[in-house]
């Protein structure tokens, strides 16, 4: 009778202010937890009969508001049948094709795309900055020179698949608690594409794919960073029944530098001076990263910490803008150990300093 069914929220397990949303997704959830073709249990047919019926309600705006206002006894003779009423796109259609692998037509198995590799790659930390040509070995699977890629030995070719009669496709009925289904699934012995393989190539064992080790060149980029990736189009496995070939993604990374290192395109750099030079500036060279070095003046009065730039000696931008700067921070050093002539020497500067 209607007074002993269970409250319709209890039985999917919301609040009374639920959305549409969280009904629907606890209908999913507890329709395939209790599909009795999934679930033993030998109550499960008769829960997830409960469980439909109070999506059919809940999931009605019409039929949930008479159900908030009466309860049970407000839907007496509105009660959907079966499926009417429900959302199958929305609703049973993903948890059918969980269930049966979908109740539609498959289409035939066509070309597939070959999968992507990846690789590493290690730089020296100027590499990386300025560009290199590097070479990187992956072993990957390349379409079979024997047959082609056909997977057939020589002067042979394929045959319709006997069991889908070529279609690529089979049907079944299924019986269930809702009645009679009819199946279209793929076709187990020739995987979709309708035909078969009588000979296969000895080559690649039918597969129309070999395995092979090869060694690429790349151009790596100015600009880099640790842990970028560099792509090279159609350089992974190749693809089946006439796909492309998938991609190489090299991962780069970047051995550090004893001087430098990396603040965005800017380079930094740290560079010593003495007490003097700080107090009374002076001319430093500066080293650079391709080898070279640049005179840069020291400013009078130049405290330990200070940032000076060089322009344009920095790293180029990997995606062809501006190259950084060189960024030098300044190190004033004071000498653990002085002779005695340099401690007077200190002795009078800080005095005359004092006084002055």
């Amino acid at each position: 009778m209607a007074t002993t069914k269970r409250d319709y929220y209890e039985v999917l397990g919301v609040p009374r202010d639920a959305t549409e949303e969280d009904i629907r997704k606890a209908f999913r959830r507890l329709a395939l937890e209790w599909h009795p073709d999934r679930n033993k249990d030998p109550q499960a047919a008769e829960r997830f009969k409960e469980i439909n019926e109070a999506y059919q309600v809940l999931s009605d705006p019409q039929q949930r508001a008479l159900y908030d206002r009466y309860g049970h006894m407000g839907l007496e003779g509105t009660m959907a049948r079966g499926f009417e009423g429900v959302d199958i796109t929305g609703g049973l259609g993903d948890i059918f094709e969980a269930f049966f692998g979908g109740l539609g037509v498959r289409e035939r198995a066509g070309p597939a795309r070959g999968a992507d590799l990846s690789a590493h790659l290690t730089l020296s930390f100027a590499e990386a900055a300025f560009g290199a040509e590097k070479e990187v070995s992956v072993t990957r699977l390349e379409v079979c020179s024997a047959c082609q890629g056909s997977r057939c030995a020589p002067g042979t070719r394929p045959a319709p698949c006997a069991n889908c009669r070529g279609t690529g496709q089979v049907r079944r009925s299924y019986a269930s608690i809702f009645g009679q289904f009819v199946q279209v699934v793929t076709c187990g012995t020739c995987g979709g594409e309708g035909k078969v393989i009588p000979s296969p190539c000895g080559e690649c064992r039918g597969q129309g794919v070999v395995r092979q080790k090869r060694t690429l060149r790349v151009r790596i980029p100015a600009g880099v960073e640790n842990g970028m990736q560099v792509r090279l189009a159609g350089e992974g496995n190749a693809g089946r029944n006439g796909g492309r070939a998938g991609d190489l993604y090299i991962t780069v990374e970047v051995e550090p530098h004893p001087l430098f290192r990396r603040e965005g395109n800017d380079l930094a750099v740290e560079v010593g001076i003495t007490i003097p030079q700080a107090v009374l500036g002076g001319v430093v060279e500066v080293p650079l990263l391709d080898g070279g070095k640049e005179k840069v003046t020291i400013p009078p009065g130049t405290a330990h910490g200070t940032t000076l730039r060089i322009k344009g000696k920095g790293v180029p931008d990997v995606h062809g803008g501006r190259r950084g700067d060189l960024v030098v921070h300044i190190q004033v050093q004071i000498p653990k150990k002085v002779s005695p002539r340099a401690k007077r020497l200190l002795e009078d500067l800080d005095k005359a300093l004092r006084e002055g």
